[in-house]
């Protein structure tokens, strides 16, 4: 059910204009140097500053009036000031040279009183970002000029073609335009320099099919660095509701144990659930399932995850991790093997080992498996599974990282002789999400990008289905 749109970008390199932030790069810089050097001065053996500002607006519109109007803007600064191994932080949203000496004092003070921890401190210094590689352009940087009229005129046309799609869709729970930007700077004592500037935008909105107890609820939305990327308001308004007309008439089914096949957007949520279980911080704590797997197989052989942190425009891209670690392209997973963890200079530390550059995260994940063919959309994915379950929602969060049992709530549609034979709902699907890993028996060539994580539909060999 999944509809993606691709996009191209160029790869010519240029200075953003920052002209509708109120501080420029240049003043980030001196806040940067200044809080440094009033650490320093301190007698803290390290410390790191970074120094950001965001804006945005978000309009909403529900049956054609506007609802919501929201402006924000913010700014902050973070200090981190280590004493030897010990380590102390505080932030203020005050850029004043009195609230500066204040905060850099306030992050001193706790870190002379805070214990000594192994694991703490900078990155090594030659595991950081330099040169041209911190400064590195991924074209992020899109500013949309949109006022409220026009961002409620683009959300109105969005929720008037689903609401005229169909009769049967009877109401709305809104349309929604999102544009947001910011920029930051960071540096440390260990030399590293680097910031960027970024956006995010969005257009969204969820349709109500049908009445009384039949009334069956959707979503889709387009979110993009460039707002020139973003699909047609019309295109997501009428997706949305095609979605919400075919669950009309859902009903339950008996308990059984059958094929599931995950819509892609929610695949990126398996591929999320194995980073998860892959971060330094669930490894160094013993909590979760995949314990001590580096160089041992958890999923199928014709399965790899690729990792590349450079796409342009890509919305996990990032030169450099949130310590300011350089990012690099690399599988994280080859023919099922695990081969490397998502892990920050603490986590590593923790765990004997070395900074992968994922402070903060995964970056650009893509998991592909070798079995895929081009021809293989989702309804030659539907055609695979054959009979059993087609999951497009699921509910809750029961998901247990520690022992990798998997419940949740979900809702799709029954699947017989490979065709969709009636929608599904008030059901729950149960697993154990390493043995989910290993039963992935086809990905489709559907991918959608699920924030930073892309994915095709995700078939699994079998799973309980508890219904009534």
């Amino acid at each position: 059910m999944a509809a993606n749109k691709s996009s191209k970008s160029s790869s010519n390199a240029k200075q953003p204009d920052l002209s509708g932030f109120a501080y420029s790069r240049d003043q980030f810089q001196q806040l940067i140097e200044d809080a440094l050097s009033l650490a320093q001065k301190l007698g803290a053996s390290d410390a790191a500053a970074e120094v950001s500002e965001g804006m945005g607006l978000s309009v909403s519109v529900r049956k054609g009036k506007l609802e919501n109007v929201e402006r924000n803007r913010d700014k902050s600064i973070g200090i981190s000031v280590y004493l030897g191994q010990r380590r102390g932080n505080a932030s203020t949203s005050d850029f004043s040279p009195a609230a500066l000496e204040q905060t850099v004092r306030a992050a001193y003070d706790i870190a002379r009183f805070t214990a000594e921890d192994p694991a703490a401190g900078l990155p090594d210094a030659e595991d950081l970002a330099t040169g041209r590689a911190a400064k590195r352009d991924l074209d992020l940087f899109h500013p949309w000029s949109i006022d409220a009229a026009q961002a409620a005129e683009l959300a109105r046309r969005c929720e008037d073609a689903a609401l005229t799609v169909d009769p049967r869709i009877t109401n709305s729970e809104g349309g929604g335009v999102s544009a947001q930007q910011s920029h930051f700077l960071a540096g440390n004592t260990r030399g590293f320099r680097g910031g960027y500037a970024s956006s995010r935008h969005s257009l969204s909105v969820s349709p109500i099919a049908g009445r009384g107890n039949n009334m069956q609820r959707d979503f889709w939305y387009s979110s993009e660095r460039d707002a020139r990327d973003l699909a047609r308001p019309e295109v997501i308004g009428r997706y949305a509701a095609e979605r919400a007309l075919a669950r009309l008439k859902s009903r339950k089914i008996a308990t059984c144990e059958v094929p599931v096949l995950f819509e892609s957007p929610l695949a990126a949520g398996l591929l999320g659930a194995y980073v998860q279980a892959t971060s330094g911080g669930a490894l160094y704590r013993k909590s979760t399932f995949l314990l001590d797997s580096l160089g041992t197989q958890v999923l199928p052989k014709h399965i790899n995850i690729l990792e590349d942190p450079h796409i342009l425009k890509g919305k996990g891209s990032a030169p450099f991790d949130d310590e300011g670690v350089l990012t690099r392209k690399h599988h994280v997973l080859k023919n099922g093997v695990v081969q490397s963890y998502f892990l920050s200079s603490y986590s590593a530390r923790k765990l004997g080992m070395k900074t992968t550059g994922h402070a903060g995260g995964s970056q650009n994940l893509v998991l592909q498996s070798r079995l895929t063919d081009p021809k293989d959309n989702l309804k030659a994915m539907i055609k695979k599974l054959h009979r059993g379950l087609f999951v497009t929602e699921l509910m809750g969060q029961g998901v247990n990282y520690v022992t990798g049992d998997y419940s949740r709530g979900a809702a799709g549609y029954w699947v017989e002789n490979g065709k969709i034979a009636f929608p599904v709902e008030e059901i729950t699907i149960a697993g154990h999400l390493g043995e989910m890993f290993k039963q992935i028996v086809a990905v489709g060539a559907d991918e959608y990008t699920y924030g930073s994580k892309t994915v095709g539909s995700i078939l699994i060999e079998k799973m309980k289905i508890a219904g009534h």
